[in-house]
């Protein structure tokens, strides 16, 4: 199979499913996915169309019991698409989706590849395209092979044209612009990059959050998303028997957030971690007790210095940044209404 798209995205590599009867090299994408093929026959969903289907109208749409192929088609960087996807078939635990993302898509040769993929694996398409010439060739492609396709912000843009009466600037890619946005979030990665596990403390009143708490709750992922936001996020390791930073105990700017876990989520992350490393020797790090008493020591830390709590024990990334947006949110607000 030739890759889908290398000319803007040679690292994009396409992954094909298991649909026997439109992928005659299905050994190898099952070598490449690391999927196995189901001994069932392949079952037909016939499900009413959803709204906004392109002139599709419950048309069967074939599909493995374990797999289906999911197209996102933007003419951008995709991201809008891979999050609205993504968020729709975790609903779903049953089945899960191939993804085949195509970005950059912005010339009819460039949506020539798109199409033959389509055709070669069909599945649900989802794209983001302003250029209507090719929203209009992608829709026509999906209806010919009887496939559902949606345009995600097609009906988002419909409704805000509705709303403010005023016209669109059609131009692609809009939201990745060099503004002072942008700047302020590469400024941001910048800093939390250098002030990552207790480093360069002597700079920590410059942040605008400070992520705190024991080995394994999550600090360094959770900083690194917070900065793509925009938000200057240092943190520091607690450590029983090793002294804070002076400087986290003279803070004025900065929202300090106190990151906890339960003793037993934090065996488990730490056990995972040291199997990674093929280190089998480190029985302190993952006692029961040893850290128990972790976990104490951080909170009674917590207590004395008033620093916001989270608990992070089944709490993914996103949603601990989530959780600590709304605690920064909430205090700028309180400090503009003093």
């Amino acid at each position: 199979m030739s890759p889908a798209y290398e000319e803007t995205n040679p690292q994009n590599l396409t992954i094909l499913g298991l649909v026997e009867t439109s992928c005659p090299r299905i050994e190898a994408c099952e070598e490449k996915a690391g999927l196995s093929r189901s001994a069932e026959t392949p079952r037909i969903f016939s499900r009413q169309a959803p709204q906004r289907f392109t002139d599709w109208t419950g048309i069967s749409v074939p599909t493995t019991s374990n797999y289906f192929h999911l197209h996102l088609v933007s003419d951008s960087t995709g991201e809008t698409l891979i999050t609205v996807a993504r968020a729709v078939a975790a609903q779903y635990a049953n089945v899960t989706p191939v993804e085949h993302v195509y970005p950059l898509v912005r010339s009819q040769k460039q949506l020539d590849r798109v199409l033959s993929e389509i055709e070669e694996a069909p599945g649900i398409v989802l794209f983001t395209l302003l250029e209507k010439d090719l929203v209009t060739r992608l829709e026509a492609k999906c209806q010919e092979i009887n496939v559902p396709s949606l345009s995600i912000i097609g009906p988002v843009m419909q409704l805000f044209h509705a709303y403010l009466g005023a016209p669109t600037t059609g131009r692609v890619g809009a939201q990745h612009t060099l503004n002072a946005e942008y700047f302020k979030r590469i400024d941001a990665l910048n800093y939390t990059m250098m002030h990552d596990d207790g480093q360069h403390v002597e700079g920590l009143e410059e942040a605008d959050v400070i992520l705190v708490g024991v080995s394994r709750t999550s600090k360094t992922p959770t900083s690194i998303y917070l900065a793509n936001r925009g938000i200057r996020t240092a943190n520091v390791p607690l450590v029983p028997g090793i002294a804070i930073p002076h400087q986290l105990e003279t803070l004025r700017k900065p929202l300090v957030v106190s990151l906890h876990a339960t003793p037993e989520r934090l065996i488990q992350v730490r056990q995972n971690r040291l199997l990674s490393m093929g280190d089998r020797d480190n029985d302190t790090y993952i006692d029961r007790q040893a850290v128990a008493d972790e976990v104490a020591f951080a909170r009674r830390l917590c207590a004395k210095f008033n620093w916001a709590q989270l608990d992070v024990t089944r709490r993914s990334i996103e949603e601990t940044a989530a959780a600590v947006l709304k605690l920064f949110t909430d205090r700028q607000r309180q400090r503009l209404a003093e």
